[in-house]
């Protein structure tokens, strides 16, 4: 009896690693391009997008993460029943994984914004100034001189980021995900044994290993800008 339950243990982790691994990957595929023009309307000389891209940072960097979950997941309900109590017939269902993906890709993007501003803005203006006598246009500069420099410096605090968002994985299990913390949490509620959780922490620790290593093995390729 016990090997069974053991056996569907292990495959119910399996499932739920494979939830986190999807929610991880699926966040950084959103979350870096969408930081780039975050950081351009931060630095914006543009008052009013400068300063609107600023309360916004201000706002996902100065609330919870799991707070921003319930409200993504739960807000566009509460929104169409407020329009449908006026008359409207709007009946859209928000499923729980995309609404998983796109609080974490916003709370993500806002912090990695920052971290390529302070990259961008790290760059001695003499180089700006040079390109600009070679003939380079805004563009060109910007992704043939600036850009590659930027990367290679931004790299340590984008591995740290990516390190917090392996664990803050777990944290869509508030809004109903089954990802491998919460399938762990449950199997320990019926097994009543702590394995699964043990499990659950040698899968995060594996993750957050490889991600130490991919960046770096990055951050070495790019020695050359030293």
């Amino acid at each position: 009896m016990n090997g069974i339950n053991y056996s569907k243990m292990l495959k119910a982790m399996l499932q739920g690693s494979v939830t986190s691994l999807e929610v991880f990957f699926l966040t950084l595929l959103f979350a870096i391009p969408l930081a780039l023009p975050i950081a351009m309307g931060r630095m914006s000389k543009n008052k009013i997008l400068s300063g609107s891209t600023n309360v916004f940072l201000l706002i996902i960097r100065g609330t919870p993460l799991m707070l921003q979950l319930l409200v993504v997941y739960f807000g566009p309900g509460l929104f169409f029943n407020w329009l449908r109590s006026f008359g409207y017939d709007v009946n859209i269902r928000w499923e729980r994984f995309p609404a998983a993906i796109v609080a974490l890709s916003i709370n993500y993007a806002a912090y990695f914004a920052e971290i390529y501003r302070g990259g961008i803005e790290s760059i001695p203006k003499g180089q700006y100034e040079a390109a600009k006598v070679l003939g380079y246009t805004s563009g060109q500069t910007f992704f043939r001189i600036v850009l590659p420099q930027v990367v290679k410096r931004i790299i340590p605090a984008m591995g740290n980021e990516v390190i917090t968002l392996v664990k803050d994985t777990a944290l869509v299990s508030v809004i109903g995900v089954a990802e491998l913390l919460l399938v762990a949490k449950e199997r320990q509620s019926a097994l009543f044994s702590f394995v699964p959780l043990f499990i659950a922490g040698v899968f995060y620790f594996i993750m957050n290993w490889g991600v130490s290593v991919a960046f770096a093995k990055i951050e070495k390729k790019l020695s050359y800008y030293n």
